[in-house]
C-alpha cells in the first residue's frame, strides 16, 4: 500500500511520519539550489522537479515492496503547488501549463502515478502559525505564502477525490495507519484517463491575475 501525506507547511506532515511510518518514509524534497529558474524555463523547470517526483515514486514503491507499506511525504506528483501558485496569481500560466504537460507524460509512461490513499491535512492557519513558531529548527521560507495554498490545495485533493473516491482522507489519523481502508486497487494503464478526468474538473478554476 502506497500513501501519499499532504498538507500546508508547518501542518504537521512530517512530524505524523515520523510518529507513525518511521522506517518507511519517502521524504520530501526541499527547495534545490540547481534547479532551473522557471520563469526563464518553464519547460526545463518542469522537467526538473517532474524528475524529483519520478525518483521519490520509484523510492516508495521499492519500500512497498519489502515492507507492505510506504508513506511519502507530500505528493510525488507535486503539479498541485504550481497549479495553488497560479490559483494565486503568484505564478504565470505558462509555468503551470508546462508542468501539466511534463507530468502527463511522466504518468503515461508509467514513471509515476498516483497511490492507495491520500491524507490531507485541514489545519487552521492559525494553529499552523503556532506550530511553526514551535519549531526554531526549521526555517520554513516563504511560510505565509504558502498559507494562502491552502485553498487551492483542498479545491485539488476534492477534485481527486471525486475521480477517485474514497481514496482522499481529510486529516491526519491520530492512531496511524491502523484503521485506514484496505488497499484498493492502484490505477494503472487508466492513469492518464484519471488524470485528464482530473484537469478536466478543475479547468473552470479562475486564477488570480499575476
Amino acid at each position: 500500500m502506497l500513501i501519499v501525506v499532504e498538507g500546508i507547511s508547518a501542518s504537521g506532515k512530517t512530524t505524523w511520519c515520523r510518529k507513525h511510518a518511521a522506517g518507511f518514509t519517502v521524504a520530501e524534497t526541499g527547495s534545490r539550489d540547481d534547479a532551473p529558474d522557471a520563469t526563464l524555463d518553464p519547460a526545463g523547470a518542469a522537467r526538473f522537479w517532474v524528475e524529483q517526483g519520478e525518483r521519490r515514486w520509484q523510492a516508495a514503491r521499492a519500500i512497498e515492496r519489502s515492507r507492505g507499506v510506504a508513506v511519502c511525504d507530500t505528493d510525488p506528483i507535486k503539479l498541485h503547488y504550481i497549479w495553488s501558485l497560479w490559483q494565486i496569481g503568484a505564478a504565470a500560466e505558462r509555468v503551470w501549463q508546462a508542468e501539466h504537460v511534463a507530468t502527463r507524460e511522466a504518468i503515461a509512461g508509467g514513471r509515476i502515478g498516483f497511490a492507495d490513499a491520500y491524507l490531507v491535512e485541514l489545519i487552521d492557519p492559525k494553529r499552523a502559525r503556532q506550530q511553526r513558531d514551535a519549531d526554531p529548527t526549521r526555517s520554513r521560507r516563504n511560510f505565509e505564502l504558502h498559507v494562502r495554498l491552502l485553498g487551492p490545495l483542498m479545491t485539488w485533493y476534492g477534485a481527486l477525490e471525486a475521480v477517485l473516491p474514497g481514496a482522499v482522507i481529510w486529516g491526519l489519523p491520530e492512531d496511524g495507519l491502523v484503521h485506514l481502508p484496505d488497499r484498493r486497487e492502484r490505477p494503472g494503464g487508466n492513469a492518464v484517463q484519471i488524470f485528464d478526468q482530473m484537469m478536466d474538473s478543475l479547468a473552470g478554476q479562475r486564477p488570480a491575475v499575476p
